[in-house]
Formats: C-alpha cells, sequence, structure tokens
C-alpha cells in the first residue's frame, strides 16, 4: 500500500442530517388506517344523511344496522346463510378454474386448442351470467345446480383470458429453455408457462372471484324468490319484503366484508407471498 496516494474523506459538515418522521406522518405511512379513515368519513357521512332524513323504512342509521347485524350474527342466522353461500360459491368457482386450466392449456398446446378458446370467449363472455338463469331452471331444475352453473360461466372466461395473455406473454427464451430440457405438453405448462404467468393468473383469480360473488348473491336472489332457499342474496330478498330495511343493509354490509376480507386477506397474501417475493410485481 502507497500512503501517499491515500486520501481521507472530508467530514461531512454541512449536510443536514434526516430527522425521523413524525409520529402522525409514520401513521399516516400505514394503509389500513387510510382506509379506516375513510370508512369512518363514510358512516358519518351515512349517519347525517340518516338523521336529516328522519326515515328509518327508507334510510336506517349506522347504529340500526349495527344493531340488526348484531342480532342476526348472535342468533346464527347470517352466519348460516354465510356458510350457505360460500360452500355454492366454493364449487362453482373451483369449477371454473379447473375448466379455465383445461381450455387454456388446449389453447397453447394445440391450435385446435385456440381457436376453440378463441370461439368460446367471443360468444360468451359478453353473455351476463345472470341471463343464463332461465336456461339452468330448465336444465337443472331449482337447487344447488343452477346456482353453480352460472357461478362457472362467471369465473370461466375472465380467468380463461387473463390466463392465457400471461401464457401468450411468456419470453420465447424461456419457451426454448424449458424444450431443451425436454419439457412438451403438460410439463412446459406446469413447469414454465405458469410460474413465468403468476401475475396475470392471479389477476384473473381476482376477477373471477369478485364476478362469482355478486353473481351468486343476485341469483339468490331470483332463487330466493322462486323457492324460498338461498344463502345472503334470499336473506336481502326475504328482508326487503318484510320491510326491515336496517337487516336488508346489514346483509349488504356483510356481502361487502366478505369481499374486502377475501380481496386483502387471500389473495393480497397470495400476491405477497409469490410474485411480490419474486420480484414479478411491484
Amino acid at each position: 500500500m502507497r500512503h501517499e496516494y491515500e486520501i481521507a474523506p472530508a467530514p461531512l459538515l454541512d449536510v443536514p442530517l434526516q430527522r425521523t418522521l413524525s409520529l402522525p406522518r409514520r401513521l399516516w405511512q400505514q394503509g389500513w388506517l387510510r382506509k379506516a379513515l375513510i370508512l369512518l368519513v363514510l358512516g358519518l357521512l351515512w349517519q347525517a344523511a340518516a338523521t336529516y332524513t328522519a326515515n328509518d323504512l327508507l334510510l336506517p342509521s349506522v347504529s340500526q344496522i349495527g344493531a340488526a347485524l348484531i342480532e342476526d350474527t348472535a342468533s346464527g342466522e347470517l352466519p348460516a346463510k354465510v356458510m350457505v353461500s360460500m360452500g355454492v360459491l366454493l364449487k362453482g368457482y373451483v369449477l371454473g378454474i379447473v375448466l379455465a386450466f383445461v381450455l387454456t392449456t388446449l389453447a397453447v398446446t394445440t391450435q385446435l386448442g385456440r381457436d376453440l378458446l378463441g370461439t368460446l370467449t367471443s360468444m360468451l363472455n359478453p353473455l351476463p351470467p345472470i341471463a343464463l338463469l332461465p336456461l339452468a331452471l330448465l336444465w337443472f331444475g331449482l337447487g344447488e345446480k343452477s346456482l353453480v352453473f352460472v357461478l362457472v360461466h362467471s369465473v370461466l372466461w375472465p380467468l380463461a383470458l387473463n390466463t392465457y395473455a400471461g401464457f401468450m406473454g411468456v419470453s420465447d427464451t424461456l419457451r426454448m429453455a424449458g424444450r431443451n430440457y425436454g419439457l412438451r405438453g403438460l410439463r412446459l405448462v406446469a413447469s414454465i408457462l405458469i410460474p413465468a404467468a403468476l401475475p396475470s393468473i392471479l389477476s384473473g383469480l381476482k376477477i373471477g372471484w369478485a364476478f362469482a360473488w355478486r353473481t351468486l348473491i343476485a341469483a339468490e336472489l331470483v332463487f330466493g324468490a322462486t323457492n324460498g332457499k338461498g344463502g345472503l342474496g334470499w336473506y336481502i330478498y326475504q328482508n326487503r319484503n318484510e320491510l326491515f330495511t336496517d337487516k336488508v343493509f346489514a346483509g349488504l354490509a356483510v356481502v361487502i366484508v366478505i369481499g374486502l376480507l377475501v380481496e386483502n386477506l387471500v389473495f393480497d397474501t397470495l400476491e405477497r407471498v409469490t410474485v411480490k417475493r419474486w420480484g414479478m410485481l411491484r
């Protein structure tokens, strides 16, 4: 070491020290707190509107909705309805996922599969799932099978389109690397295409879940009006007929809460432990 070339760095006396954020600023950085404040503001606006209208039948207050929610939850009525709805939803959702992956696997491996997927999505994707209820009633009768049928339709096409777009976006370098290792057909899809297209697949799963959840509630309203059975949709319809507006809003609140829980606990967790952790998504 030649000491004549050693230069000691000058002290950074003119650079101000970075101060730590204050407690309010640190709290404001928390996303859950900002969302909670938004919900609080919306609740206050709702309470003010209910007080101004002074009509419980038209617009019940937040306290009345909360009391109805607590009452029916404690009695077990709301949890029972939720279990009925979630059981039907999971059946239709899982079946739609299986069919979507079958179609997209055929589409990326064969020309006939690409033509089939393109034709079916062009025909059936614009068709609202609720419009298939009359056919479901004719084919499957009044019961769970009809609900599962419309749920499959609501999940299948958005998931298939997102998955296929993700598969087609996989680089040729990864495809050739897989082929060099002897991967063909299902092995290529499972080992190369699905991991590389995971952000698009998760996006399709989220869209399919949202479509299936709202389709189920709408379908249960119709089936509840027909045969007196169903889950949350029937709960909302029944209380609307009996003019229990607070219970109607309580049912709608449960629908919203379940949607938020699935979105933030299930899908956000999946993204955090997979694509965000691997640097595939910011």
